[in-house]
């Protein structure tokens, strides 16, 4: 189990996490720190929090609520240097509905891992609000914390490294249900049994070590180990990462079975995007700390709206020789810049083809583009929702930013 950090003293008085110093406990504003570069619009996440994939209606239990998160690093600074911040997290709004799963994607660096370490407290937040079932988490007290850790649980990326290597298979997996006092009428070692048979391991392994497993049983092991308090929400950071093709298949079927058979909700984090198409009912894609695009799992694929988007799907294979042979990938130029100086205006006009000079200037919000389907682009509006079309005819600014459109000379 992993250890809570430190967030308030035991007066509430102001705290310094590991990234950057925020306010006594309860407090909403920053400290030490400029306000994030994306302007909250509150009416615009008021309608992402209130959508979901067509099998969510309006009624459906909102069980995690993200609003204008934002997780700063400290870097640098000195007596006679700047202080600057590595904006990890930058203004983000979520809802995640009660068994939903939300696909979290993005190129290596753009914040997914630490967004979701971030809703856990793993990673203390630095600004922005945690809500479960409308309790705040940000600002609680560990103690308090504690007692909502066997409700949210993580899948961690390295199956290796996250578990004990002192502690065998029964150790692991048992030891959360101590810690909870979750025994019950039943042993732990009744209980933890179960959970390896639950996650597809023989009982024999029970006295078995780490070492002694495949990267796939390790997984296993570390998903029976979320599960064994029985939790309503897990964060699954790239759980199927460090795993070859076939044991990755095995795994997203068992995270499927186990959402459908104990109504499990996730927050599925992944760079492969084929392993989010398989899983997920809504797609969230992440940019340098910041939500591009939110739309239904199966919408997203068949006509993604942002340039990012779109050349990140282009990079998925086709299981088709012929169509794979005919398919061009979008090759984007240039490295994702820093997010400690990220570019003004639209973070990806330095690697977009379709930049023009407004892109530079101003900063596009997440705005409704298609019924459920939100996009940031001040090139795409509902009514011009296809930016390659926008650019054939001639068409410059049309979404957020300016409320006409203009023509090129």
């Amino acid at each position: 189990m992993t250890e809570d950090n430190n967030f308030a003293n035991e007066n509430g008085e102001e705290a310094v996490t590991e990234n950057v110093t925020v306010e006594s406990a309860g407090a909403s504003e920053l400290s030490a720190t400029e306000k994030p570069t994306e302007v909250y619009d509150a009416a615009t996440a008021e309608r992402v929090r209130a959508l979901a994939d067509e099998r969510f209606n309006d009624d459906s239990e909102v069980l995690i609520s993200i609003r204008n998160l934002q997780v700063y690093y400290k870097t640098g600074g000195g007596l006679f240097r700047e202080t600057k911040y590595v904006k990890a997290v930058d203004g983000v709004s979520l809802d995640i509905r009660k068994g939903e799963t939300l696909g979290l994607v993005g190129e290596s660096g753009c914040g997914k891992s630490t967004l979701g370490k971030a809703i856990l407290r793993l990673t203390e937040p630095t600004g922005g609000e945690i809500l479960y079932k409308n309790k705040n988490l940000t600002y609680l007290k560990p103690a308090a914390m504690r007692s909502q850790r066997k409700n949210l649980q993580m899948i961690f990326q390295d199956p290796y490294a996250s578990l004990n290597p002192r502690m065998n298979v029964g150790q692991i997996i048992g030891e959360p249900i101590r810690t909870f006092g979750l025994q019950g009428d039943r042993s732990v070692d009744e209980q933890v049994q179960e959970l390896m048979e639950t996650v597809g391991m023989s009982r024999r392994f029970v006295k078995r070590y780490p070492h002694e497993f495949s990267g796939g049983q390790r997984q296993r092991i570390g998903i029976a180990r979320a599960l064994a308090v029985d939790p309503e929400f897990i964060v699954a950071d790239e759980p199927i990462s460090a795993l070859d093709v076939s044991i990755q298949a095995q795994i997203m079927n068992l995270m499927g079975r186990l959402q459908a058979e104990k109504n499990l909700t996730y927050l599925f984090i992944s760079h492969d995007l084929r392993a989010v198409r398989h899983l997920s009912d809504r797609v969230a894609v992440m940019y340098l700390g910041k939500i591009v695009e939110l739309a239904n799992g199966k919408e997203i694929y068949r006509e993604p709206l942002m340039p990012y988007t779109i050349a990140l799907i282009s990079a998925v294979p086709v299981p088709d020789p012929e169509i794979e042979a005919k398919r061009e990938r979008i090759i984007l130029k240039g490295d994702v810049p820093s997010p400690i100086n990220p570019p003004k205006g639209c973070h990806f006009h330095t690697r977009c083809p379709y930049a023009i000079d407004e892109c530079r200037r101003i900063e596009p919000a997440l705005a409704e583009i298609k019924p459920r389907h939100f996009a940031a682009c001040i090139r795409i509006s509902p009514e011009h929702p296809h930016i390659e079309k926008n650019e054939a005819e001639g068409l410059r600014v049309v979404g957020e930013g300016k409320t006409d459109f203009s023509f090129k000379n």
